[in-house]
């Protein structure tokens, strides 16, 4: 099927087939044909985001949030000086290239990229140490792998909500994840919840979304 499929490319494109990829986009792929296994890194990518946010000599971070670490917008620069201090912050382009890391290789760090992604219009000294936190745990990281196939293929779902966790709008936070077909969503509900027990709530709304 591959081969008619390029067969077919080459007379509608000038191409070359350059062989099997070895890397794309920064994604560096390996392969492990006797266990029907395919891996996916972007070391390199990250330490080039790591260097670029001058935290390539920071220490590993174990944890992507902090225990108790609450964000909001409350906690932006509101002085002068500290508006000064902001500008030299490079947080939208961290949050932008955390953000590629999450599509390809890492969807586990997917909720805290999403807590702090909303603060890039009035990120403080506070938002940039959670996005820091990130940084330190992709440098503990970098080097592992995400690994396609290899096991029979079974459908598991898990899904999960807390109750109105924003400190700014007092909206609930919900996500879920399927194994079978790598799919994840994180997302804030709408204003207006479905007259649910408030007990499970939030849980139930992901669940029937």
């Amino acid at each position: 099927m591959l081969g008619d499929i390029k067969a077919w490319l080459s007379t509608q494109l000038s191409m070359k087939d350059m062989s099997e990829a070895s890397c794309i986009r920064g994604i560096k792929i390996y392969r492990d044909r006797s266990r029907r296994m395919l891996g996916l890194t972007q070391s390199s990518y990250i330490e080039k985001v790591l260097k670029r946010c001058k935290m390539e000599r920071s220490k590993r971070e174990h944890l992507l949030m902090r225990h108790g670490v609450k964000l909001s917008k409350k906690q932006s620069p509101k002085t002068d000086e500290k508006l000064k201090r902001k500008s030299n912050i490079p947080y939208v382009s961290a949050v932008g290239s955390i953000q590629y890391v999450v599509q390809c290789t890492m969807p586990d760090i997917a909720y805290a990229l999403s807590v702090t992604s909303r603060y890039q219009a009035c990120a403080g000294v506070a938002h940039w140490g959670a996005i820091k936190s990130i940084l330190k745990n992709l440098k503990r990281t970098k080097d592992m792998f995400l690994i396609y196939g290899g096991d029979e293929l079974i459908l598991e779902g898990y899904s999960d909500a807390n109750f109105q966790s924003n400190d700014d709008d007092a909206k609930s936070q919900s996500g879920f994840v399927s194994s079978l077909i790598v799919v994840w969503s994180l997302g804030r509900a709408p204003s207006r919840m479905l007259q649910l027990p408030k007990s499970n709530r939030p849980e139930i709304r992901v669940l029937t979304e």
